[in-house]
């Protein structure tokens, strides 16, 4: 009888069966790749996206820069050293500059140095030597922010994907470059999202239509952004590590205290793998933090980066060089709500078997 009707509805809608408006699964664990499929192809790139969506990502997730004519760009280091050929263009040799970073002196290629049609006529590249280099000295340039949500938005309804966008950087990007009317670097970030509709409420209908995360490192953007925009926001957190803009500590930042407060502004954290898992100097885990609990125990989601499939990037030994032990040990043991991973076609096919075998759904929802 099922089937019966399923053919049924089909006829009805014609031979294009994305007219049906697949809902967005919120029952599982996300899996939110990281600059794309970014083990595969150069990361951030359109082909790195596209691949995703196709691999059963949620969630593409882009880092947002600016450039010197302040367009907005996805990019994830200030220096374009790394992961683009921009070595290979002497008309640029006069660029180099050295910029302080975080307290740092940082020598190399600054995106906020060029514009956006320089960046343009510049190339990606694979930024680790173990992955495919195939693609190097492809087609394949920096996008924009817009052609990445334009890449989301295409989607088709049954590979029905959210955005997930960290506003990179901001005190330097704000530092660097300046836009009319005194617009900083989270306005003109947010005009741009809600252009294309991205202002909903965590778990809302209109947030399950066009699914969206806002993330950053520098909770002072996330603060500022509260009043502006309903979307989500997510405090990413990073181990034995500074604030750029409020200079609180890696402890200061996980205290109960802190947590209470920022519980207000976000709905979730992303913390690194180690600040879950940690790591001795022998590559072993250590006991697990008590991170996870103390952020559900305030209403807070867990989203962990990064994962891979690959084992030449050093797991840590007690998984035995299996990647799908460590995807099981964050989502079944310590039950966080997403994993950012490289790979997120193994995260899919990890997910495939955890539907089968596992009855936990993920409860944490800031409604």
């Amino acid at each position: 009888m099922f089937y019966v009707s399923l053919l049924l509805l089909l006829l009805l809608a014609g031979s294009d069966c994305r007219v049906f408006q697949f809902p967005f699964q919120t029952n599982e664990p996300y899996n939110i790749a990281h600059r794309g499929s970014s083990g595969e192809f150069p990361e951030e790139s359109v082909l790195a996206y596209k691949r995703a969506i196709e691999e059963g990502a949620d969630f593409i997730e882009a880092d947002i820069t600016a450039t010197k004519d302040g367009k907005l760009i996805c990019f994830h280091d200030l220096i374009l050293d790394s992961v683009t050929d921009v070595h290979d263009h002497p008309e640029f040799a006069s660029r180099k500059q050295t910029y302080v970073v975080d307290g740092v002196n940082v020598t190399g290629y600054f995106a906020v140095d060029f514009t956006l049609e320089e960046l343009k006529s510049l190339r990606l590249i694979q930024r680790y030597p173990n992955r495919d280099q195939s693609y190097n000295g492809s087609k394949l340039q920096i996008p924009t922010f817009e052609e990445f949500i334009a890449i989301a938005l295409a989607s088709p309804k049954s590979e029905r994907v959210g955005i997930y966008v960290e506003i990179k950087s901001p005190t330097f990007i704000n530092h660097h470059v300046k836009w009319s009317e005194g617009r900083k670097f989270e306005d003109v970030f947010l005009n741009i999202l809600k252009k294309y509709d991205y202002n909903a409420k965590y778990l809302t209908k209109e947030w399950l239509d066009k699914p969206v995360f806002i993330q950053s490192f520098d909770p002072s953007s996330l603060i500022y952004l509260h009043n502006k925009t309903s979307s989500p926001k997510i405090l990413l957190i990073a181990p034995d590590s500074i604030t750029s803009d409020t200079k609180q500590t890696y402890e200061e930042i996980i205290s109960d205290d802190y947590l209470d407060y920022i519980s207000k502004i976000v709905v979730g954290i992303g913390p690194a793998k180690e600040a879950i898992a940690p790591v001795d100097s022998n590559n072993k885990l250590l006991p697990m933090t008590d991170l996870v609990d103390k952020a559900h125990a305030r209403g807070l989601e867990v989203h962990p980066w990064t994962f891979n499939h690959e084992r030449n990037l050093l797991l840590p030994f007690d998984y035995h060089q299996d990647p799908y032990r460590e995807y099981d040990m964050f989502v079944n043991t310590l039950e966080v709500d997403g994993v950012f991973t490289d790979s997120p076609e193994s995260f899919e096919t990890y997910r495939r078997q955890w539907r089968i075998f596992s009855k936990r759904k993920r409860p944490y929802k800031n409604e």
